[in-house]
């Protein structure tokens, strides 16, 4: 079995990441409390004693205020920083008094984004910074000459993108002194196109679909780490509830429970198995905030390797409700 792009470069062993939008309290306030505190310490703790050694920010996640928390447990406990991977996103900006919500990947911006970011978490350097979704602006330019000056500076150690196609990626590379390390994409047994993609002209209509210019095989090809969030389906499958829900989903969700029950685990362990299972070395972002269930989807790693073929394809044909393509 080949290794994690992200674990050959020596970044990380953490084959589960542990994405921290949830945390910081409600949205549309600045303020937080120690409950707040607490619910991210308890987490962290969660994920360590599971494996999970490598945590996912972005400075938008409830304003700032996940990357706060964080920081908090961070000054509290400053050994734990040896211990563990931080990765951050920034370029998305809001609606302000400069314009609407908008993507900014220019030079000024990103320098600035990622100084703030060190602020809230309360470090000198992150290992990993992600632009956040492409910008249609980007100066591949100007985004080599930022990214330069911060691994100079030693504030970030490695540079990746989040939902960025196959020419996206190789337009920047072009320009860049170190090549991309990650591509978070929006990934799970519920998103489906990026499994065959040679899916017909009509059911990529009205997709965002970053893969139908080979982009999985390239990122293998050039050990890019892709990392999936959503990788839980927003629960769709592991307890959210049979509300609303297709027929499709309905006959999924039974398939998950029955091959969770079979093989002794949990229900987010076949469906983090199954990404995981892909040859590209999918690595998942799971956004709970749950402890418990942070736990349950770290068996998803065993349940990778013993996730047969037939076993495999039958999530994949039931989850699609209908025919291979």
């Amino acid at each position: 079995m080949s290794q994690f792009p992200i674990k050959k470069r020596h970044i990380s062993n953490s084959p589960i990441v542990l994405g921290c939008m949830g945390f910081g309290g409600e949205r549309g306030t600045d303020h937080y409390s120690q409950d707040d505190i607490y619910k991210m310490e308890i987490a962290i703790d969660a994920a360590l004693s599971s494996g999970i050694t490598m945590f996912d920010h972005a400075d938008i996640y409830r304003n700032g205020k996940a990357e706060k928390v964080f920081g908090e447990v961070l000054k509290a406990n400053p050994s734990l920083r040896n211990k563990i991977v931080i990765q951050s996103k920034c370029g998305i900006r809001f609606p302000d008094d400069l314009g609407p919500k908008r993507y900014d990947f220019s030079k000024e911006y990103i320098i600035q984004s990622v100084d703030n970011i060190l602020q809230r978490l309360t470090i000198d350097s992150i290992d990993v910074l992600l632009l956040h979704r492409p910008d249609p602006l980007i100066e591949p330019e100007e985004v080599a000459e930022a990214f330069e000056w911060l691994k100079s500076s030693g504030k970030v150690q490695h540079f990746g993108v989040s939902n960025m196609n196959k020419s996206q990626m190789e337009l920047m590379n072009a320009y860049l002194e170190d090549p991309l390390i990650v591509n978070q994409l929006e990934m799970s047994l519920r998103k489906l196109d990026w499994v065959n993609e040679g899916i017909s002209v009509n059911q990529q209509i009205g997709l965002n679909n970053y893969f139908a210019d080979g982009l999985l095989e390239y990122s293998k090809l050039i050990d890019v780490q892709i990392q999936a969030w959503g990788s839980l389906a927003n629960g769709i499958y592991s307890g959210r509830g049979q509300a609303n829900v297709s027929k499709t989903e309905k006959n999924t969700i039974q398939l998950v429970n029955k091959l969770a029950e079979e093989k002794n685990t949990s229900p987010e362990a076949i469906v983090i198995g199954w990404l995981m299972r892909h040859p590209v070395k999918v690595q998942p972002v799971i956004g709970t905030t749950n402890p418990e269930r942070i736990q349950k989807c770290a068996d998803g790693v065993q349940q990778s390797k013993l996730m047969t073929r037939e076993e495999w394809y039958e999530l994949y044909v039931t989850s699609r409700g209908d025919e291979l393509p």
